[in-house]
C-alpha cells in the first residue's frame, strides 16, 4: 500500500525573537533656587520690590531685620588691595609720592631694592623705605597698568595708591575715603539702568558693609572682588549710580545704634536664609534672619536646573568627598529656606559627612537651595514563557509553520533617597514629544522600582520633582 506525502507539518520552528535589552543610565539630578549665599539683602530682590514702589530704607529694613539708617560723621578711608604678589608695578597721573613732587605726565615704575622701595622714572629714582604712597593732583585718579583682581586692566582709581613689601613681592593697594569707594561699586555689582532706589539701597549696604567688615591683609581691609565687594574704581562710575552714591552719602545700617556686616548677593530663590546656616559656625545675628523675598522671581536664577551628571562626573567632581563610587547624597539638615546646612554623600566605600557650601563649591552650583537624587533605571526583556508549538494543516510543498515567543518589557530602577512605599511614576514620551505618565509603581526596599512596560518607547522615572534619565525600550 503506498504511503501519501504527510499532510500535517512533521516540525515546528520557534523562533524567540528577543530584541536587546534596550537601554540603562544612572544619573545625579539635581534642580535649586537662588544664587550666592543667601544671607541679607537679594539683590534681584531689591531690584523686584523697587519695581513694586519700595524705596532704598523700607528695602533695606525688610532684608535687615530691626535696623535703621543712620549717618556717619566723618568719611573714613578704605584700603582696598589691587594687585598683590608683583615684582614692581607701573604707575601713570601720581603728581607726589611720599611728599616728592611728580610729573603726571610720567609713567612712574615701582620696585623693591635692597634698602627698600624704589621709584623710576623721569629720569630719576627715589628710594624709600617702608610704604610708598602716590597720589594724583585734586580729585584726578592714579592708572594702575596690568590686571587687578577686579577683572580690570590698567584701572584707574581715585586716592591714593600705596606699594609695600608683602609676602612673594609687592602688593598695591587702592587708600580711598569712603564715599569714592562706594561710587565704584555700585555698578560693580548691579547694573547702573536700574531703578534708583534699587542703586540707592545697594549704596547704603556697600557703605555699611566696608566699614563693618575687615579682610585682616597686610596693609588692606578690602579686597577688589566677591571675596568682600567688586570695586572698579572709576571704571564703575555712572551718572545714574554717582547720583545714588551721593543722594545716600553718610548712610549706614544700624542695628542697636550701631552699624551691621550688610551682607548681600544675587538671588535668594524666594526666601532668604539665617547666617548661622550659611556662613556655619557663625553666631546668630538679629538682623541677619530669614525673610520670605516675594519680588525675587525677576531674577533668571530664581529657579534652575534640572542639573544632570552622570554617577561617574559626579564622582569626579566630588572628589576625595566621595569613598568609592557615588551612590546617593542623603541631606540630614536644612535651614529655614531651606538651604542646605548638612549632607551625607555615600559612595560604594562608606560615608562622607559634609556641609551645604562644601556640596555647593564641589558641583560647581549657584546656591545650596538644592533638590537632588540618583536614578538608576535599566530595560530588559523577561524570559520568555514556553513556546508550545502550534500545528498547521498543510498542503504539500508549503513552507514549516512558524511561531513567535517573546518575553515582556520590564523597567528596573533604583531611586535615592527615596521612601519605601511612596508612589514613583514611569513616564512615556508620546509622539507629540511630550512626557506622559504610563504606570504609577509602589518604591520598594533601598529605593527600588519595578513595572512591566506597555511597549517600545523611550521612558523614564519622575519622583519627588525630578525625573530621571531617558532610557529606550524597544
Amino acid at each position: 500500500m503506498r504511503r501519501e506525502p504527510l499532510t500535517v507539518a512533521a516540525a515546528v520552528v520557534v523562533v524567540l525573537a528577543v530584541a536587546p535589552a534596550a537601554d540603562a543610565a544612572s544619573q545625579l539630578v539635581l534642580d535649586g533656587r537662588g544664587y550666592g549665599h543667601g544671607i541679607g539683602m537679594s539683590q534681584y530682590g531689591a531690584l523686584g520690590y523697587a519695581r513694586h514702589g519700595w524705596t532704598a530704607d523700607r528695602i533695606l529694613r525688610h532684608y535687615y531685620r530691626g535696623t535703621k539708617l543712620d549717618r556717619l560723621p566723618s568719611s573714613p578711608t578704605v584700603r582696598v588691595l589691587l594687585q598683590s604678589a608683583r615684582a614692581s608695578y607701573v604707575v601713570r597721573g601720581a603728581s607726589s609720592a611720599n611728599g616728592e613732587l611728580l610729573d603726571p605726565a610720567v609713567a612712574y615704575t615701582v620696585s623693591a631694592g635692597e634698602k627698600g622701595l624704589v621709584l623710576r622714572g623721569d629720569g630719576r629714582s627715589w628710594t624709600t623705605a617702608g610704604t610708598l604712597r602716590l597720589s594724583p593732583p585734586g580729585s584726578a585718579a592714579l592708572q594702575l597698568d596690568g590686571p587687578a583682581q577686579n577683572g580690570t586692566s590698567g584701572g584707574r582709581y581715585r586716592g591714593a595708591l600705596e606699594v609695600r613689601s608683602a609676602a612673594g613681592g609687592l602688593n598695591a593697594v587702592n587708600a580711598v575715603t569712603l564715599e569714592d569707594y562706594v561710587a565704584g561699586v555700585i555698578s560693580a555689582e548691579v547694573p547702573a539702568s536700574w531703578p534708583a532706589e534699587t542703586l540707592r539701597a545697594q549704596a547704603i549696604a556697600a557703605r555699611t558693609y566696608a566699614i563693618t567688615t575687615n579682610a585682616g591683609g597686610n596693609g588692606f581691609t578690602q579686597w577688589a572682588d566677591t571675596r568682600s565687594q567688586m570695586y572698579r574704581g572709576v571704571a564703575a562710575e555712572t551718572a545714574a549710580t554717582n547720583a545714588a552714591a551721593r543722594a545716600t552719602a553718610g548712610q549706614v545700617v544700624t542695628y542697636d545704634g550701631a552699624p551691621v556686616p550688610t551682607f548681600f548677593f544675587s538671588t535668594s530663590g524666594g526666601r532668604t536664609e539665617n547666617v548661622e546656616n550659611s556662613f556655619l559656625g557663625a553666631t546668630p545675628k538679629p538682623w541677619l534672619r530669614s525673610v520670605r523675598d516675594r519680588y525675587d522671581t525677576v531674577s533668571p536664577y530664581h529657579r534652575w536646573g534640572p542639573v544632570r551628571l552622570s554617577l561617574s562626573a559626579a564622582t569626579a567632581k566630588l572628589g576625595s568627598l566621595v569613598k568609592g563610587r557615588l551612590r546617593l547624597i542623603r541631606v540630614t539638615r536644612r535651614g529655614v529656606s531651606p538651604r542646605i546646612v548638612a549632607a551625607q554623600i555615600v559612595g560604594s566605600r562608606g560615608t562622607t559627612q559634609v556641609t551645604g557650601p562644601q556640596l555647593r563649591r564641589a558641583l560647581g552650583l549657584r546656591d545650596t537651595w538644592i533638590r537632588l537624587r540618583t536614578f538608576s533605571t535599566d530595560v530588559s526583556r523577561s524570559a520568555p514563557s514556553t513556546a508550545v508549538p502550534r500545528v498547521a494543516a498543510r498542503r504539500p510543498g508549503t513552507a514549516t509553520a512558524t511561531a513567535t515567543a517573546t518575553g515582556r518589557l520590564v523597567l528596573t530602577g533604583r531611586i535615592a533617597p527615596a521612601t519605601r512605599g511612596a508612589r514613583a511614576t514611569i513616564q512615556r514620551r508620546g509622539a507629540d514629544g511630550r512626557w506622559h505618565r504610563a504606570r504609577v509603581v509602589r518604591i520598594g526596599r533601598s529605593g527600588a522600582v519595578r513595572a512591566t512596560l506597555p511597549g517600545a518607547g523611550r521612558y523614564r522615572l519622575a519622583y519627588g520633582g525630578l525625573t530621571g534619565p531617558a532610557v529606550r525600550a524597544e
